[in-house]
């Protein structure tokens, strides 16, 4: 059964968790965003050992419960399990989408990225869920040496990969430009600072729902 994907999601990197207060604040932080209407969150935290990410996993998983918010957790497929996500994202590096699969299982969810405008060869077989492009605007969050696709560069990959695939536009994206990128073919759009750099993400995401319809 094909999975469902909300509009617009988070990508809540580590980043943006102060070490000071750090499990007050990701319980503070998950309640909200499950209150604002949050349905969908990836939780980012590169070259984090199991020791330092399994008790953030924990907070957020008690903070945003099952079978309201669906959890995915970057990278670490072997750690999915035990942390009580709902799926992987995983990226070049990582373990492939189909070693991901054998590690979570056919019900969860397995995203995986693709990158420029021109797809990867053999990436649309993969068993994945989602395909995440970009950067589609230039972006502080992540690094890469990838140049930014722009809104035409979602839309020559919505061309190539057909109606099906669902497609996750991702970096520099803002509430003025994310129309477009929707317009242009993108299933839905994950947003990092645009919403972590707010004063209040639970209220900025509320303006995006608004915006994007859900």
């Amino acid at each position: 059964m094909r999975k469902s994907f909300p509009k617009i999601y988070p990508i809540l990197d580590s980043t943006f968790i102060p070490a000071s207060g750090r499990s007050e604040f990701l319980d503070r932080l998950g309640r909200s965003l499950a209150d604002a209407g949050v349905t969908l969150l990836e939780y980012r935290n590169k070259g984090a050992v199991r020791a330092a990410l399994l008790p953030d996993a924990e907070i957020l998983r008690r903070a945003m419960p099952a079978g309201q918010v669906r959890l995915i957790l970057d990278d670490r497929a072997d750690l999915v399990e035990q942390a009580g996500f709902d799926g992987v994202h995983v990226d070049a590096g990582d373990v492939s989408p189909a070693e991901a699969r054998r590690l979570v299982g056919p019900d969860l969810i397995v995203g995986t990225f693709d990158g420029s405008d021109t797809l990867v060869t053999g990436i649309l077989e993969q068993p994945a869920d989602y395909f995440s492009i970009g950067p589609v605007f230039n972006t502080t969050t992540k690094q890469t040496d990838r140049p930014p696709i722009g809104v035409e560069g979602v839309r020559r990959i919505r061309e190539r990969a057909g109606l099906t695939p669902v497609l996750v536009a991702a970096a520099g994206i803002t509430l003025e430009t994310v129309p477009a990128v929707l317009q242009a073919g993108a299933s839905t759009v994950a947003i990092a600072a645009a919403l972590f750099s707010a004063p209040d993400p639970a209220l900025e995401f509320q303006r995006w729902l608004s915006v994007t319809g859900g």
